[in-house]
């Protein structure tokens, strides 16, 4: 019941419909709508030209044929017509279709596996490490010389890379093997993450990794995002002012990451692990340093407070862990986490 409809009786109708804004005839035609039973629904004749059910019926036989199964409306329709019969319209066969809920993509298609999104923690050096390749352009158009790197997400530190002439399982499987004796990897101590390139998912390396005792992920298909700390680092590489547009030979490129691997490690400062090195925070230096800089921090807050409108400033804090896709608020995994 309207606010008018309650008022009227009291005021009257006419005083009522002036004070609320209403419309005598609204209220009236509401009141009338109320009394009135509800009309049952009208029966929509056929029109007279529509298809018997005999002829729908064969339009959904033929559709549903081993013939015609796997192809649209518009195709059968073509198809009949020029072998001289005609069903219906392409319209109706679409309208037959969506009555009985068959309007869908009716090939036969491949179905991909649903990947599952990679999350990994690292918490210290050489928990996670990520690896990947890129291409360097070579002396002429259409070569490329191939590079190989090593990254601990933990530290950023390049714990391994390699320039080859092409893509290779078994060139990869030595470059891991050398690196894991390097850091000296302990089974189940460590996992390998990369996409989805051939050198990556190959037997070779696969057995590599299980017979180190080392598990391996991989990203899902075209996610760039899934390998971020192996992105971020190919672009710091390219982006340098020393990068050359091409490279002579696979010599002239080892070359140049003879010079600039270590520069990346030892002096390359990282802002997402607080302008330290990589090589500090892979080899424990990192808190050392940090102690460092809060002490010459706190001595030029002491000899000129004033110029710190904020108090006494802070450094950057070393880092507690690095994430690949970490949970989101409501993820079931970061409820696991965080009890």
């Amino acid at each position: 019941m309207t606010a008018a409809e309650e008022l009227s009786p009291r005021v009257g109708v006419a005083p009522a419909c002036r004070a609320l804004g209403v419309a005598r005839s609204t209220l009236y035609r509401r009141r009338r709508d109320r009394q009135r039973p509800p009309r049952p629904p009208r029966q929509r004749p056929a029109p007279a030209r529509a298809l018997e059910r005999a002829e729908r019926q064969e339009v959904v036989d033929t559709l549903n044929t081993e013939r015609f199964v796997d192809r649209s409306p518009a195709q059968v329709y073509a198809t009949l017509l020029d072998e001289g019969t005609y069903l219906c319209s392409e319209r109706t066969m679409y309208r037959i279709l969506d009555e009985r809920g068959e309007v869908r993509e009716r090939r036969n298609q491949l179905t991909h596996p649903k990947y599952v999104k990679p999350q990994l923690l690292a918490t210290a050096p050489n928990e996670v490490w990520s690896w990947d390749t890129t291409k360097l352009r070579g002396p002429v158009k259409w070569t490329y010389f191939y590079l190989y790197v090593i990254l601990d997400i933990f530290s950023r530190y390049v714990v391994g890379w390699m320039v080859a002439q092409r893509e290779s399982a078994t060139l990869a499987k030595k470059l891991i093997k050398e690196s894991c004796d390097k850091q000296g990897i302990a089974p189940g101590q460590l996992t390998v993450h990369a996409d989805r390139g051939p050198s990556m998912r190959s037997k070779l390396v696969a057995h590599l990794l299980a017979d180190l005792g080392i598990t391996k992920t991989h990203t899902r298909p075209y996610t760039s995002s899934d390998n971020p700390y192996s992105e971020s680092q190919f672009k710091t590489l390219k982006y340098c002012p020393q990068f050359p547009d091409k490279f002579g030979s696979p010599q002239d490129a080892s070359a140049f990451g003879r010079v600039f691997f270590p520069f990346y490690n030892t002096e390359h400062r990282h802002s997402g692990i607080g302008y330290m090195t990589p090589e500090a925070v892979h080899y424990g230096a990192a808190p050392r340093l940090l102690q460092r800089r809060q002490r010459v921090l706190a001595a030029a807050f002491r000899a000129h407070p004033e110029r710190f409108v904020r108090g006494q400033p802070t450094p950057p804090p070393l880092p507690e862990a690095a994430w690949i896709n970490p949970p989101t608020k409501g993820d079931p995994t970061d409820h696991k986490l965080r009890n």
